[in-house]
């Protein structure tokens, strides 16, 4: 019998056969890839629930993910009936004044999540009070905000700020920073609010830029800029945070046809994308027909109108009838209350005293 050390037949028997060494690491291979497809899945399943739900519950049924019906927090010590969720603001029976002045009389409207709705009406009827109520810079003086659910008018001061994270708005003219570029005044509230790398906030700013037809132009100071030009930088910082409403005042003032139509198409077009509500506040008729989904009538504080475009256009209320075609004759006044023009003028004091008589030099 050969003697050889390297012989197998000579060597001391393994404790465990080869064999069972080989299923032991083909075992412990499988539990190790079985234990990370597990963490993955689970991890996938978690990420699904945070961007699909939110705040709201996560169920799975029939073998897939879905969202719990959300239950509206019942509160013990507030009687007030919850809010419609289906619409993202609510104005109910709001009244507001400044001073004696009466501005707002009973204003309800609606305005549904993922829409456009248009606010119109004379000067001075209340639609920029009507923004400032619903973005908690004024507070009504009766009647409920609400915003996203949430009573507006009953917020502190650190919930108010994370409420006002949810809105984008376009002030009238821009309100662009003068002394900043175009790049820094969109970049500015993403450098305020989110916790970003520089060259992600750069990417965020030109897809913005983009959006508007205005990478070009990321240089510019807003001097260098035409009024369209400006109203569409400040529309790309409305939006640069991706806001769940945007307001917009005045959007279309002092526009040419072309910027104005550029603009008009852009508000629809950012609202469908960004799957977010408008609320646009304009005098201009013709082009918010085109875009929006819904329009409300306000007049003397109050709301005396409201419908879709085709609505509006058919409509036969003298209010409507006379804004929507601009006739000269109808229930709106060119003029602001005020006194007799003849006394204000002094001519009836004038004819009714005696003629002097000239005195000769």
């Amino acid at each position: 019998m050969n003697s050889s050390t390297g012989s197998r037949s000579h060597c001391a028997p393994p404790f465990f056969p080869e064999k069972w060494l080989d299923q032991c690491k083909i075992g412990v291979l499988k539990f190790v890839w079985l234990v990370c497809v597990t963490i993955a899945d689970t991890a996938r399943r978690y990420g699904q629930c945070r961007l699909l739900a939110g705040n709201n519950a996560a169920v799975w049924q029939n073998g897939k993910l879905g969202l719990a019906p959300k239950k509206t927090p019942v509160n013990p010590i507030d009687p007030t009936p919850a809010a419609d969720v289906s619409n993202f603001v609510d104005i109910e029976n709001v009244n507001f004044s400044y001073g004696k002045r009466p501005i707002l009389k009973g204003i309800s409207l609606k305005v549904p999540k993922g829409k456009v709705v248009a606010i119109m009406g004379g000067s001075g009827c209340g639609k920029t009070t009507l923004l400032q109520l619903i973005g908690g810079q004024l507070k009504a003086g009766s009647g409920r905000v609400m915003i996203d659910g949430q009573d507006v008018g009953k917020l502190d001061r650190n919930a108010l700020y994370a409420m006002r994270r949810k809105m984008g708005m376009l002030f009238q003219f821009g309100a662009l920073f003068t002394d900043m570029t175009v790049f820094d005044n969109i970049a500015f509230q993403l450098r305020e609010h989110a916790d970003l790398p520089e060259d992600m906030i750069r990417d965020l700013v030109l897809m913005k830029l983009n959006a508007v037809g205005l990478r070009g132009t990321a240089n510019l100071l807003p001097s260098e800029l035409s009024g369209g030009m400006a109203r569409r930088v400040a529309l790309a910082r409305a939006v640069a945070l991706d806001p769940a409403l945007i307001m917009y005042d005045e959007p279309f003032a002092g526009l040419d046809p072309i910027s104005l139509a550029v603009v008009g198409k852009t508000i629809r077009r950012l609202n469908d994308a960004l799957g977010a509500t408008s609320i646009v506040v304009t005098h201009d008729i013709v082009e918010s027909l085109q875009i929006v989904d819904y329009l409300y009538f306000v007049s003397d504080g109050q709301i005396i109108g409201h419908g879709t475009p085709d609505e509006i256009r058919a409509s036969t209320e003298p209010f409507i009838k006379q804004f929507v075609h601009a006739e000269l004759d109808g229930p709106v006044p060119f003029h602001y209350p005020a006194g007799n023009y003849a006394d204000d003028l002094g001519i009836l004091r004038t004819l009714k005293s005696p003629a002097q008589p000239r005195v000769s030099p």
